[in-house]
């Protein structure tokens, strides 16, 4: 077996972990990279990019019906296969070629295969397509940034039925005539969406009483609500008992509200949510769980951290990649060759002057369904539970002359989750077309702890939709 040696080693090749190879190589480091599947991984080729290309074309067409003047040049639906053309263009063809350049122009070494601690900074590192094994030693520090993996339901028939995950969901070659989803979380609602533009006919099958639990009530009404404008089924309060599967598609024995039924369809996507991927053979290292505190370090390891959907701290690229870049440079301040760095990470004390230290106190959240969903910070209900005397404001976005521009009946609602001590904000909710575009002001104001009434002298253009910040304000008594 052969032996390889590194400073630093990163077991996951997707976004988080080039992240992270990328920041803990800039003070001199050497780099290992492992990954066991596309480098680029998960968001690259089976979830943001495809999903979003996927999504986006049914997105526009709406807003052009929605304008006068444009609406009555827009005929017909949208074109699935020109659809499907731009989704492959976006994931490269499932080829990482230019993800694997990337690599090598960043001066970071790549080792194709599954990784397992044997030890210490050790592992083995198989290849299954060529069935070698590789030792590797990692001189100063281990990233994992193995992501996360599908949760499938223990229901009679399900994995005898072969369903979809996300992955063969937005891999898809051929839109199906029927699709049923079970699960009502971002996935379920994203894909119910992009399937039913796509001319599929979609039953979303809810084990609850709601669609997004992580968001505040009244957006996921909207988006409910929206959904079945699109003409897809809802099914709330439903337990599936059993699927099979025969030469006409899947067969889903559910119980309701409406009784004991049957939902037929060609394909079934199971989006019922996603866990850490931990078969890494931690235990021979004693670690059960990749917990880490707020350098992302593995608590009791000072050469382990871990970064991403396995920390089950965050379940979104763009966090993960923060975590990323968090964990790469305490390890380039620690273990690097410049000086200063170093010496600002032993100096940080709690953390205060070193940047490398993880937030999360405001997650920007994004459900690309119609209406688009965006959040950050806390709900309602959340700062409620943490303590916090809070009051909300709220704003029908389509009152903005922005928004009225933007298109004739723009719906869509903003709220404010305010700590009524501090006069900050602790969260904020926006749906309506292109809501995620107004939450980036949002998720500033929360990171940077801005009174209400400072936040009052960052004035929006006039006509934009950004101008419900203002009216939010004014709501808020200023």
């Amino acid at each position: 077996m052969e032996t390889v040696s590194y400073d630093v080693v990163v077991i996951g090749g997707g976004a988080v972990g080039e992240n992270a190879a990328d920041r803990a190589a800039r003070t001199g480091l050497s780099v290992l990279v492992v990954e066991r599947e596309l480098v680029g991984g998960e968001c690259s080729y089976w979830a943001c990019m495809p999903s979003k290309a996927l999504l986006r074309p049914g997105a526009v067409l709406a807003q052009a019906r929605a304008v006068p003047g444009a609406a009555e040049l827009v005929t017909g639906e949208l074109d699935p296969a020109r659809v499907l053309a731009r989704r492959d263009e976006f994931t490269s063809h499932w080829d990482d070629h230019g993800q694997v350049a990337w690599l090598e122009s960043a001066g970071l070494a790549l080792l194709r295969g599954s990784a397992r601690f044997t030890g210490e900074k050790e592992l083995v590192v198989d290849n299954e397509e060529d069935g070698t094994s590789t030792r590797v030693i990692a001189r100063h520090a281990v990233i994992v940034a193995s992501g996360s993996e599908p949760v499938m339901p223990n229901i009679p028939g399900l994995v005898e039925s072969v369903p979809w995950t996300s992955r063969e969901a937005t891999a898809v070659e051929e839109i199906p005539g029927r699709l049923a989803i079970l699960g009502g979380g971002v996935v379920g609602v994203e894909m119910a969406t992009a399937y039913r533009d796509l001319g599929a006919e979609v039953t979303l099958i809810v084990r609850g009483d709601r669609l997004l639990n992580g968001a505040e009530p009244f957006a996921a009404e909207e988006v409910a609500a929206g959904l079945r404008e699109l003409g897809v089924h809802l099914r709330f309060s439903t337990e599936t008992t059993a699927v099979r599967r025969d030469s006409s598609g899947v067969h889903l024995s559910v119980t309701g509200p409406q009784g004991e039924d049957t939902i037929d369809a060609e394909e079934l996507v199971v989006a019922t949510g996603r866990r850490p991927r931990t078969d890494l053979g931690l235990e021979t290292i004693g670690v059960e769980r990749l917990t880490v505190d707020d350098a992302m370090q593995v608590p009791g390891h000072d050469w382990l951290f871990a970064v991403g959907d396995v920390t089950g701290r965050t379940a979104t690229t763009h966090q993960g990649k923060y975590d990323a870049r968090v964990a790469g440079d305490v390890v380039a301040a620690r273990f690097g060759s410049d000086e200063q760095l170093r010496a600002d990470e032993q100096n940080a004390g709690d953390w205060t002057r070193f940047r490398a230290s993880a937030d999360h106190a405001a997650v920007p959240q994004v459900v690309f369904s119609r209406p688009e969903v965006a959040w950050v910070g806390q709900t309602e209900q959340q700062a409620a539970e943490a303590g916090r005397a809070v009051r909300t404001v709220s704003y029908a976005i389509g009152s903005v002359a922005g928004a009225s521009v933007s298109a004739d009946g723009y719906r869509g609602t903003a709220q404010l989750v305010i700590d009524r001590d501090s006069q900050v904000i602790l969260g904020a909710t926006f749906t309506g077309p292109d809501a995620a575009e107004l939450l980036q002001t949002a998720t500033v104001a929360v990171v940077a702890g801005i009174p209400l009434s400072r936040l009052w002298h960052a004035v929006p253009a006039y006509p934009t939709v950004s101008e419900v910040w203002l009216r939010l304000l004014e709501t808020a008594g200023l």
